[in-house]
């Protein structure tokens, strides 16, 4: 998993409340059983005119001018600006997945779904919560100014306008941040114990040998 420290990144507002991981990513496409490719199917029946399939050719499909992601001046964002409850519904762990290869490497919004909270942080994505007067102002910082950019700073736990004239702190927890800042994801933490898990196993091999197959 790549660390987060620092995300100097272009903000796309989505403002939409409740948005679901079935339009995040929707189902048809949970059926590869690879991490990766989830990206271009993000957002998938607001991004694109037709529906879409697994296998499709998605540079000829026809997009959709009036989604925030095909316009122009959003090009590259890797800042989400959302609203409440993002990510409900069920718990697929593509919806984090689809968001990463994407190119987001961060959300925010004044309250997201648990689980979807907690997947993001397992797939390198800091989904940041901040009240929705915040949310409302970044909002019209982002139609008003194009090209806006917000600094997230996970060590000092803060986000940042470009231009420092306002910050925002957040709350994130510890155990979270550590994973995030050191990019370790559950297999990352489990391989941290490489060398006590082996010496286990040889441990384990001579202590009680009537336990390993021999056939």
């Amino acid at each position: 998993m790549e660390k987060f420290t620092v995300l100097d990144g272009l903000v796309a507002p989505m403002d939409r409340a409740n948005v679901d991981t079935d339009a995040i990513i929707p189902k048809q496409f949970l059926k590869s059983i690879k991490r990766s490719g989830f990206g271009p199917n993000l957002f998938d029946e607001w991004r694109y005119l037709d529906h879409g399939e697994p296998g499709m050719d998605n540079s000829q499909r026809p997009l959709n001018p009036d989604f925030v992601l095909n316009q122009a001046r959003y090009q590259g964002s890797s800042i989400l600006l959302t609203r409440k409850n993002f990510g409900c519904g069920s718990s697929r762990e593509h919806a984090p997945w689809a968001l990463e290869q994407y190119g987001f490497r961060s959300v925010v919004a004044p309250s997201f779904a648990d689980i979807f909270f907690n997947n993001c942080f397992k797939n390198g994505v800091l989904p940041i919560v901040l009240s929705e007067q915040i949310v409302d102002h970044l909002f019209n910082e982002v139609k008003a100014f194009p090209g806006y950019r917000l600094i997230v700073d996970l060590e000092n736990q803060v986000v940042t306008t470009s231009n420092a004239s306002a910050s925002y702190p957040f709350d994130v927890d510890a155990f979270r941040k550590y994973c995030l800042l050191n990019g370790l994801d559950d297999i990352g933490l489990t391989l941290r114990q490489a060398d006590k898990i082996r010496a286990f196993e040889e441990r384990h091999v001579t202590t009680q040998p009537w336990l390993i197959n021999t056939i």
